[in-house]
């Protein structure tokens, strides 16, 4: 008896926090929501795919970091239909990078992204659709902030509606002179639905949320400093090396934060982001079995014999 009491008392708290135990995982792990919920994925897939345009290309390279670009540069890269489910289909490929540390998330073509193509949204714009496209895209930038990498959002040019929501699904956001970041939902009579306000609230807090929802604030790369939205300004293509040279400079960034082993680089992901979720016993719990699969590795075997510790 006292076993089966024990199990079930087991069951019912894993069932509670299912969708946060089960972000260490990979693939279906990270979901905020599922067929429980009243989410019919290959519905909402199908009508999305009706909606045609544009790309989300992804690149690896052998240094661990990837970049993935958000191409449909003739409506300033809004994302179609299509995009959405291609999306979700490079962040599934992303959670089975086992040698991935770092990720850039960028726009085509010297801007970032406008939100949604108006066309698939006026296409699907009964609620049932909307409620249904909301709950895919939730999931989908979920998993993208969830992933074992340390990501960021390279924003150039423009970062509107749900272009600024997908930055706020990336670990740090940088910013290109000139470049601007808007939360535009209410000029269209919304509010944030791919995730962006809870994210921005964590981000910036509750107030300067507030102020950025409220007054669908333009912030440029300085105010973006000042409120904690923005990582680090980057100078412009002409103060740089090179054709590209602000993905250059992205990429260095992020590789100080990415040097060594990908097991290691991503158990740092994994830490941080089971305190960030998870209530503090079972982050506490979720470090202790991160840090099993990390000690006595290659990595820290390594380590130890190169007597690495202050270097």
């Amino acid at each position: 008896m006292a076993r089966c009491a024990f199990m079930e008392q087991l069951w019912r708290r894993n069932s509670q926090c299912g969708a946060l135990f089960r972000l260490l995982q990979r693939r279906s792990s990270s979901w905020v929501y599922s067929n429980t919920h009243g989410f019919n994925e290959e519905e909402i897939r199908e009508k999305l795919q009706a909606f045609p345009g544009g790309s989300i290309e992804l690149q690896k390279q052998d240094s661990g970091i990837a970049t993935l670009t958000i191409n449909n540069p003739a409506r300033m890269n809004a994302f179609s239909g299509s995009m959405m489910v291609s999306l979700e289909e490079r962040v599934t490929q992303l959670e089975s990078w086992t040698e991935g540390k770092g990720l850039i998330v960028r726009g085509a073509a010297g801007t970032f992204c406008s939100g949604s193509d108006l066309n698939a949204v006026r296409a699907i714009s009964n609620p049932q659709d909307g409620m249904q496209m909301c709950m895919f895209m939730q999931n989908t930038l979920t998993r993208l902030l969830r992933l074992p990498l340390i990501s960021v959002a390279l924003v150039e040019g423009s970062a509107l509606g749900g272009g600024a929501e997908l930055t706020t699904a990336c670990d740090f956001r940088l910013m290109a002179p000139g470049s601007r970041i808007q939360f535009v939902h209410k000029y269209m009579g919304l509010v944030p639905g791919w995730g962006g306000a809870a994210r921005l609230v964590s981000i910036v807090g509750s107030s300067e949320a507030l102020k950025l929802l409220g007054g669908a604030v333009n912030v440029d790369p300085d105010h973006g400093l000042h409120i904690g939205l923005t990582d680090t300004v980057l100078k412009g293509n002409e103060e740089s090396e090179g054709a590209d040279g602000v993905l250059q400079q992205a990429e260095e960034w992020l590789s100080r934060y990415t040097k060594g082993a990908a097991a290691v680089i991503q158990a740092v992901k994994r830490v941080v982001l089971s305190g960030r979720e998870l209530q503090l016993c079972e982050a506490l719990r979720t470090e202790k079995e991160v840090f099993g699969r990390v000690w006595g590795a290659p990595a820290n075997l390594q380590a130890l014999a190169n007597k690495s510790k202050h270097k």
